[in-house]
């Protein structure tokens, strides 16, 4: 058994180091039910072709940005049952014997095309597309819509961020606003979207996030004197460092700052307050200061709305937190993960057939899907394309966005952070400007769904509200 016999009675689960690694239960019970069921109808391994799409864009976002690519791969890397575990699934009849067996030697050994990190995408885009055994294919959807739902919130949320602050920096700060996992995903995916930084040290540990942090209220108010709070700070970071000038008066903070580093302090922090207002006091300030090259950096639940109204102002960064990591209202992208294709029958190379759900509401379309993004002669969006069944025409500036990222169970789609971050810049450039637009609105380019002759199809996600 997987526990320890507490002194009262009863079994403690106990979380084994070799266990730490493994995302294999970060799933749901019925993912494996569904596996031992099909061993015993026999269509288990039969071929078959997810996709995880999204039917629609959150209630008036213009388009969404793909983050956790890279966490996705390492989540199927890391998908891997180790006897323990087998033996708690078998204990608490999730599996039974058979598929006990199977999942001793389980890998994922099928082959995985995606958009890459950073893309932008729109109703209906096919983000990742799994091509393997039903059952080595099925059990991977909870924890890939886990890591692609949350991830690209936060990064589609992040987008608006940055571009609304245009060339003045963001800090991701809201480790304490999520559970510690998520924090870290939410760093990573901020990132990608076009914040130069996080708070969250884990973060730059694993996936060399840059991190910044100077001081909280706490240890202005630790000191007897905000004098000998700022001395100190000044002391251990040096002149460069930035202080938090609202614990008390803020006029006295700043004029104490410039003082204690000659005028030569790198930025002062508001957390409080009317920003913007603020922001044009204390620029006053500084400047008549002779303190002409300190920077103003601005926090206080922060979202994009606010970062817009801020443009005027005269602030040189942001920092935000609580919006970031909770998707700015949109906590989750709905992403979903279906069969689209399977064999149509068990012998060795039947030919895939399409099938969809009709359920109301949730349709899904039939059959192995190609993207590409349709740009008019400046570059700039016009569509995405959809085919079904065969790549879609384009022209000769039109790009295709589907990536391979696994072959035949190797990982061959890893790639740095910051190649992610370059993309989606420039794919976020590539938009028309109604893209960038803080008012509720449709997708910003349509999404147009073509059979394998080319020819226009039913699209039922033609709607962003549909």
């Amino acid at each position: 058994m997987l526990g320890i016999v507490s002194e009262r009675g009863g079994c403690v689960p106990v979380t084994l180091a070799r266990m730490q690694n493994s995302t294999a239960l970060l799933t749901d019970h019925y993912e494996l039910t569904m596996v031992r069921a099909a061993l015993r109808s026999g269509a288990a391994f039969r071929p078959s072709v997810f996709e995880l799409f999204p039917r629609r864009l959150p209630t008036g976002r213009r388009y969404g940005v793909v983050a956790g690519v890279g966490r996705a791969l390492e989540a199927i890397e890391a998908f891997t049952f180790d006897q323990a575990t087998i033996d708690w699934l078998l204990q608490h009849d999730v599996v039974d014997e058979p598929l006990a067996n199977w999942l001793a030697g389980y890998r994922f050994s099928g082959s995985i095309w995606g958009y890459p990190e950073g893309e932008v995408y729109f109703p209906g885009s096919p983000l990742m597309i799994v091509e393997g055994s039903f059952a080595e294919a099925v059990i991977l959807e909870t924890v890939l819509l886990s890591v692609y739902n949350y991830d690209s919130a936060v990064a589609s949320a992040a987008s608006r961020m940055t571009a609304m602050a245009r060339d003045r920096p963001c800090i991701e700060m809201g480790s304490r606003r999520t559970n510690e996992h998520s924090a870290v995903a939410a760093a990573r995916a901020a990132y990608v979207a076009g914040f130069a930084a996080t708070s969250n040290l884990q973060a730059g540990l694993r996936y060399g996030v840059p991190t910044r942090g100077t001081a909280a209220h706490s240890f202005t108010l630790l000191h007897a004197t905000e004098s000998q709070a700022f001395e100190a700070q000044i002391g251990a970071l040096g002149e460069d460092t930035t202080l938090l000038v609202d614990t008390y008066d803020i006029e006295t903070a700043v004029r104490t700052g410039v003082e204690l580093t000659k005028g030569k302090l790198g930025a002062i922090r508001l957390d409080s307050g009317d920003l913007a207002e603020l922001a044009g006091d204390v620029r006053q300030l500084l400047d008549s200061l002779g303190a002409t090259s300190t920077r103003i950096l601005v926090t206080s639940d922060l979202d994009e709305w606010q970062i817009a109204a801020l443009r005027g102002a005269p602030v040189d960064g942001f920092g935000v937190g609580t919006s970031l990591v909770t998707g700015s209202g949109a906590p989750t992208c709905g992403f979903v993960y279906k069969l689209v294709a399977r064999a149509d029958s068990d012998e060795p190379g039947a030919p895939l057939v399409p099938v969809a759900k009709k359920s109301v509401n949730k349709t899904s379309i039939g059959g192995r899907k190609f993207a590409l993004r349709r740009l008019d002669a400046r570059g700039k969006a016009e569509a995405e394309v959809i085919g079904i069944g065969a790549p879609p025409n384009g022209d000769t500036n039109d790009r295709p966005l589907l990536v391979e990222l696994v072959r035949d169970g190797e990982i061959v789609g890893a790639e740095a952070l910051e190649v992610g971050q370059r993309r989606h810049a420039r794919s976020r450039a590539e938009l028309p400007l109604s893209a960038l637009k803080m008012s509720k609105g449709e997708a910003a380019i349509p999404t147009l769904m073509l059979d394998e002759h080319g020819v226009a199809a039913e699209n039922p996600y033609a709607r962003s509200e549909a």
